[in-house]
Formats: C-alpha cells, structure tokens, sequence
C-alpha cells in the first residue's frame, strides 16, 4: 500500500475542518468583548480604579474565587479599557526576547498607565518579580548575581523617573508566598510612601481564600484594602457564555442539540467553572472533527469529558512534588490493603517507611496534614472530618479518582518504583 504523502495528509486534515471556525475563541486565554454574567464584579473592580482617571492613588485589591469564575478575564478586560482611557501600556505577557506591550495607547499628558500582569506560579521570587518589573520599565538587570537591594533601588529609581501609575497585577499571589518571602508584598505595598513621582498599585488574585490569614498585619491591611469575590457561574450562566463563544468560534450549525447544555451541566458540577465548560466543547469539537463528523453530538461531549478527566489526573500527578507523591502513595497502599477506615496517622506511619526506603527527608505529621489538604483540594483525595464524640474528632481520607491509575503513574517515577514492592504492616483485605 502506497504511503500518502505529508502533503495529502495535510490537505485532508484541512479539509475535514467543517465545525471548528476559530479554535482561540474556546480557550481560556481569550478575551471576549463582552463578559457575560460579570456585570457586577466588573463595576466593583473599576470603582477603586477609577481614581486612576482623577492621578491618585488606587487602593489594592484582592481578588478571590475558585478557577474558572472570571477573575483574570476581568482584570484583563478592565485593564485595557483604562488604558485606551487614559493612555499607556497594557502588558499581559512577556515576549521571549524583549518586552513588548500588548497594548500601547499614546496620550498627551506626562502621566501614562502601566498596567502589568505577572503569573506568580512562573515569577516566584522576589528576585525575579523585581528583575521582570525593572524590564517592562527598560531597565536591564541580569537573571542573577545582584543583591536584592540593588534590584529593588533600581527598580524603585526607574518607576519614579517620571509622572505615572504602574498597576500590578499578581495572579496566583498565594503561589508567591509559598516559595518566597513576605518582603516583596510588603516593599511593594509601602512604597508610595517614598515616590515623589510615580505611583503603584496591586491587584491581587487567588483562588484560595485563607492565604491572606498568614500574612504579616501590615502587609495584610494595606494589601487588601479592597477585597472583591467572584461567585461560581451556575449551568444557566454557562450556558449563556458557552452560547456567545460558539456563534463565533464554529461554523453554521456545527453544534448538535444539547451540546451546550450537556457541557455547562457537566462544568456545573465541578465548581461552576467556565474553563472546564470551554474545554469540553472544544475537546468535544475536536473528536468531531477527527472522526469526520458533520456536527458535535452529545455522545463527542461524553467522550471528550472522559478524556478531560483521565488528561487532567495524570498531569496533575505528574508534577506533584516527591514528598506529596510520597503520601498518595501511602493512601493508595493503604486503601489497596487495609479493611479499616484510613486516618492521618496511618498514612504517616506508612509513608515514613517510605521515605526511609527511598532515602527521602521525613516531614512532620502536621506538614503531612497540609499536604494532604492540598491534595484533597486538588480533587485527588477525599478528606473529611469527622466527630468521634467524646475522643474528638480526626479525618478519615480515601482516594478520589480511581486508584489503580494513580498506583500506575505514581510508579512511574523511579523514586515510588524503589518502593512498589512495599506492603504496609496492617490486616489485608480479604478475598
């Protein structure tokens, strides 16, 4: 049989796109011009803003809410407007080589809006936070080898060169914390104390909403003097923003009856979260597209949330750390083997036999506690308190996607592999 060439499978991949008219359109990353359902969080946001528009100062802001519930897609879309407002730049993402506006609106007066998103997750130091906001003003500081100090002077020097507002907006600020300290929030929260010229706000954005709670006092009144919560979108909402994405995303009548209502209930369940919803559809569109459908049907949406799930647990799992791996292990064994209920102290007795099989630091038990908090956040594990009357109360855990796909992937990794082997000392199931 003769092979196709590259060519042929290219023109027929091509012509198979019938449904899909513009697959940017059910990502997450896009900003529509209009945000449904968000009305009233835009306006709450835009009111401390607004005295941008007079020269002063606008208090920080937090922003919380679960994934999926709008919080980025609003500072966005409130950014930009103010900056076509009042002139400046709107930067949403740094480009690879230099730093390059999303959006750059001149203006006539000497008070230009810098509008700056930062992701956290990916600028977690103090270090690099200063180094990144010291390149969107032109000032080049080198990935390392200054000391703080300098970086910070620098940066301080170069904001208050000239009459401007620079707004920072620090997506994922818990993320910050856990792998830096305090003093960025608290240099950035107090330096307009010292600017003559410029001056500069923070917005916040987190999806969990104790962080603030371990925060210094001084940090914590000055960074949340404004504090915004975004609710989670019920199936209605979703259906209406699913609606809007598809009359531009697809083509004529490419969407099957049901579709959209089969998506949003299925976000609907999880927390209201329009990513998941946008990502069902658009999963949904590309099995469509690949088994040369005319249209997406029901039955390419319950496939595509099949996938979505097994693609989501095993990146997830994929990047936990060793020591969080560690204890999943530990409940996997647990539950594969014991006939009782699983509480914390099981799961620590086991996973420090672990740690001394695969020569890994011991942590304490309360460090335990909270890693296996985070993973019963995650959706990975089940973790509830329960009352035992008079001997208190203790938290019985299970695991909460199927265990023999966690216990493949886990073991995966070469460190879990050393102890597979591994049974822990408690009364096997029987049978």
């Amino acid at each position: 049989m003769k092979q196709r060439s590259l060519e042929e499978l290219f023109d027929q991949c091509i012509s198979k796109r019938l449904i899909i008219k513009n697959k940017d359109m059910l990502r997450h990353s896009y900003t529509p011009d209009v945000l449904p359902h968000r009305d009233e969080q835009i306006e709450n946001l835009v009111h401390p803003l607004i005295s941008a528009l007079k020269g002063e100062t606008p208090s920080n802001i937090l922003i919380y809410g679960k994934t999926g519930t709008g919080k980025t897609a609003v500072v966005k879309y409130v950014g930009k407007a103010l900056v076509r407002k009042i002139g400046g730049k709107f930067y949403y993402r740094p480009y690879i080589n230099r730093i390059k506006p999303d959006i750059e609106v001149k203006n006539d007066d000497n008070a230009p809006l810098y509008f700056i998103y930062i992701n956290c997750e990916v600028v977690d130091t103090q270090y690099r936070m200063l180094a990144k906001l010291c390149e969107y003003l032109g000032e080049s500081v080198p990935l390392t080898g200054w000391p703080t100090d300098k970086v910070y002077d620098t940066f301080f020097n170069a904001l208050d060169s000239s009459k401007r507002l620079m707004v920072v907006v620090l997506d994922e600020i818990d993320g910050l914390l856990k792998k830096s300290s305090e003093d960025i929030l608290y240099n950035l929260t107090r330096i307009n104390t010292d600017l003559k010229n410029a001056k500069l706000s923070i917005i916040g954005i987190s999806n969990d909403l104790k962080f603030i709670e371990f925060l210094d006092p001084r940090i914590k009144s000055s960074l949340g003097e404004e504090e915004l919560i975004f609710p989670p979108y019920d199936a209605v909402q979703l259906v209406n923003i699913l609606t809007q994405r598809v009359s531009e995303a697809f083509y004529p009548d490419a969407v099957g009856t049901g579709v959209i209502q089969r998506c949003a209930a299925y976000a609907a369940q999880e927390h209201g979260d329009a990513r998941r919803a946008l990502d069902l559809l658009r999963i949904s569109a590309e099995i469509a597209e690949r088994e040369n459908s005319k249209r997406v049907e029901e039955r390419h949406v319950k496939e595509a949330k099949v996938k979505t799930e097994n693609d989501r647990v095993i990146e997830v799992l994929r990047t936990l750390p060793a020591q969080s791996k560690l204890v999943l292990y530990s409940v996997v064994l647990l539950e594969k083997y014991n006939t009782s209920t699983i509480v914390t102290g099981d799961v620590y007795s086991v996973y420090k036999d672990l740690c001394r099989l695969s020569g890994q630091d011991i942590l304490t038990q309360r460090r335990i506690s909270d890693l296996i908090s985070e993973l019963d956040m995650l959706g990975i594990l089940n973790a509830r308190i329960v009352s035992k009357g008079r001997y208190g109360r203790t938290r019985e855990i299970r695991v909460g996607v199927p265990i023999n796909q966690i216990k493949r992937e886990l073991e995966t990794d070469y460190k879990i592999e050393r102890v597979s082997s591994y049974v822990p000392p408690v009364q096997h199931k029987l049978g």
